[in-house]
């Protein structure tokens, strides 16, 4: 029977005509890609799409060729434009058990439809295909074989994807709610803490021996050399307006020279984070009086002249000189924000120097206006040392952050969790010794008595260390979580965390392949994820779940308090190992990635060879943004569920992003299976 059957539709075919549908050429199809919007590097899907006519019927791809009826195949030419990924994967076919066969086939009536996953590895490819196929009438059983050229270009005129409702939904509807969102949670959360932070390095700047002294000696020269009380004033509020400016302008120049483009380098290569490194110990040696940072005098000098010639322009010469005559003990101070700043934010260097000129010009305008404040000013002496040394213990302390990061971006494993807070330990357990006199430096006079204020700083700075010490046995210390090596580095851990809650079988990720890069990297709180997008968002599909994007760095300091904070928090936990697929993609990952996997940025047009620039890479053309963190949620066909969701510490409000992501999700899931039996309905 079989046998004939094949005659019957070598000789309909050969005589190309048909009693029953006047089927004479092979049917229409049309291929399309899915995504809305899609780089060089993303995996997206080919949807090939055929009208079948009425009283026919095509084979599906997905049963036994042994079976007997032609299997639906296709075959991709072989370009470096593309690769294809996995098997073709019928949408919607039908299934029938047939007894001559004596076994279940699947196949289409009125439209077949076929979609396959393809990486795009180069801008504007052309993707062709050949298809060979079986079309059979479903009133006499005759068939006809087929084979068609399809040809589809990856980047359409007017691409566009629909949800389950119809409406257009693409990724760039959000850019601008985000941004927005962004900026907000940035300019009231993050910058101001960050201004606050300055604002209280610039007093601490007053307090050193280089600048304290020098505010009677401003102060006075302002009183006495107007003759009226308001003209002084004047003076006093140009003058501190100039110190303001002149800082401002410093971050300004920063920004411009080391502004969002140059970020990933500055803030993840192991040249400028060594060099940081080298220059906080160079500041911290500098405070202990092992040496002076000293400007050229020739410069200073020429400097001060200026200030003589009276005016506008010589009260603003006399705040350089005040700055320039400073610089031994500010310029520490003041490069030290300026690198903490080095990470791409544009207005962070100039919301530091902002912050860190005002508190610093403050004084001297305050005091120029209240002459008389000036008696209540304690005395320059020795306190003024110990405040510089101080201040050396603490650059001491924040010169580890840098070298942890490139310990941690080229996985050297050198400067682990456990190690990084010995280190801090033994260097705050110094500073408590040296408040109590135990220790003194060489250009230090040995005092005999030990002041009251000492002891209550030394009681503090050991209140410190004792609060250290439990981070050595696996205690979480989440205030310091951002400035720590992550947990995952801890060599030994006795607490039992809250990673156990929430925990879901790992049978769930062994389903879906053991995860790419795991032996590289590691998800917080044992939470069970990958680092690869696309074996996340086919896990995510297998599990029919929303998935979480975690744009994430090693050198991300606000990615591990929001991890230490927010993401320990048992409601976030549990919906994030029982409710989301979970993907870290890194974008400071220095890992070279195989050849084969390259591809040039339609961004920049530069060829993107690590796991770190391809993330990033990513992450700029599909979501306008390359600051971290980024918390981004899709459905499992990539679509944005809502807009993403930057640096956050409040908890309640992280609970409700995800908890809004998982309702939008089960909301598209109920429409979708709304419309596959309205599909049912109308096939039946």
């Amino acid at each position: 029977m079989t046998m004939f059957r094949f005659i019957i539709a070598f000789i309909m075919l050969a005589v190309g005509t048909n009693t029953y549908g006047q089927l004479m050429e092979a049917p229409e199809w049309n291929a399309e890609i899915l995504e809305d919007t899609y780089i060089p590097g993303d995996t997206v899907t080919a949807r090939f799409t055929a009208k079948i006519a009425e009283n026919w019927y095509m084979y599906s791809s997905d049963f036994s060729k042994n079976l007997g009826p032609t299997v639906t195949e296709f075959h991709f030419e072989d370009k470096p434009e593309f690769k294809v990924v996995g098997e073709v994967n019928p949408v919607g076919a039908k299934r029938k058990y047939d007894e001559l066969y004596e076994g279940e086939y699947t196949y289409f009536t009125h439209e077949a439809v076929f979609d396959q996953r393809i990486l795009i590895k180069k801008v504007d490819p052309v993707i062709k295909a050949e298809a060979s196929y079986q079309i059979c009438s479903d009133v006499n059983g005759q068939c006809i074989p087929f084979t068609s050229e399809i040809s589809v270009t990856s980047f359409k005129e007017s691409p566009s994807e629909k949800n389950n409702d119809g409406e257009v939904f693409k990724m760039e509807a959000f850019q601008n709610e985000f941004q927005s969102n962004t900026k907000s949670e940035e300019g009231f959360s993050f910058l101001l803490v960050f201004f606050f932070i300055s604002f209280g390095a610039g007093l601490a700047a007053l307090l050193t021996p280089c600048v304290f002294p020098m505010i009677p000696m401003t102060v006075t020269y302002f009183t006495k050399s107007n003759a009226s009380r308001a003209n002084g004033i004047n003076q006093a509020l140009l003058y501190g307006f100039s110190i303001i400016l002149i800082y401002t302008l410093i971050g300004t120049v920063f920004s411009l020279l080391f502004g969002a483009d140059f970020a990933n380098f500055l803030s993840t290569h192991w040249f400028p984070n060594l060099f940081f490194f080298f220059i906080f110990l160079l500041f911290a040696l500098s405070f202990f009086g092992l040496f002076e940072i000293r400007l050229p005098n020739s410069f200073v000098n020429k400097m001060d002249a200026h200030s003589n010639k009276g005016g506008v322009l010589g009260i603003f010469f006399m705040a350089f000189t005040l700055v320039l005559v400073g610089f031994s003990c500010t310029g520490p101070i003041a490069g030290t924000i300026l690198l903490q700043a080095a990470n791409g934010e544009t207005l962070k260097p100039l919301i530091g120097m902002l912050g860190f000129s005002l508190a610093f010009a403050l004084p001297f305008t305050l005091f120029a206006i209240f002459p008389h404040w000036l008696k209540s000013l304690p005395k320059s002496g020795g306190w003024l040392n110990t405040v510089k040394v101080i201040l050396g213990f603490i650059e001491l302390a924040l010169a580890l952050k840098f070298l942890s990061i490139v310990d941690q971006v080229y996985h050297w494993n050198l400067l682990d969790r456990d190690i990084y807070l010995a280190l801090w330990i033994v260097i705050f357990a110094f500073l408590g010794f040296y408040l109590l006199g135990k220790i003194k430096f060489p250009h230090e006079k040995k005092t005999e008595n030990t002041s009251v204020y000492r002891v209550i700083s030394a009681i503090l700075v050991f209140t410190f260390v004792v609060y250290l010490i439990p981070g050595l046995f696996g205690a979480p210390l989440k205030p310091l979580a951002g400035y720590l090596p992550p947990m995952s580095s801890q060599n030994f851990e006795m607490q039992a965390s809250v990673s156990q809650i929430g925990n879901v079988s790992d049978n769930s990720i062994a389903n879906c392949g053991t995860p790419k890069y795991d032996e590289l990297l590691e998800l917080p709180h044992n939470i069970q994820g990958y680092f690869d997008y696309e074996q996340a968002l086919e896990c995510a599909q297998k599990q029919n779940k929303p998935l979480f994007i975690d744009f994430t760095g090693h050198g991300c300091v606000n990615c591990r308090e929001m991890e230490a904070t927010v993401w320990s928090d048992p409601r976030v936990l549990k919906r994030l190992k029982n409710d989301y697929v979970v993907v870290a993609l890194y974008v400071d990952e220095k890992t070279e990635l195989p050849e084969s996997e390259w591809y040039v940025s339609a961004h920049d047009q530069k060829v993107k060879k690590t796991i770190g620039k391809q993330n990033l890479d990513f992450m700029i053309q599909k979501l306008n943004a390359n600051a971290q963190p980024y918390y981004t949620l899709v459905d499992n066909k990539g679509s944005l569920l809502s807009a993403p969701k930057g640096y956050d510490l409040n908890v309640e409000n992280f609970v409700e992003f995800l908890d809004n992501g998982i309702q939008e999700f089960q909301g598209r899931q109920g429409n979708n299976m709304a419309s596959s039996r309205i599909i049912q309905r109308q096939n039946e």
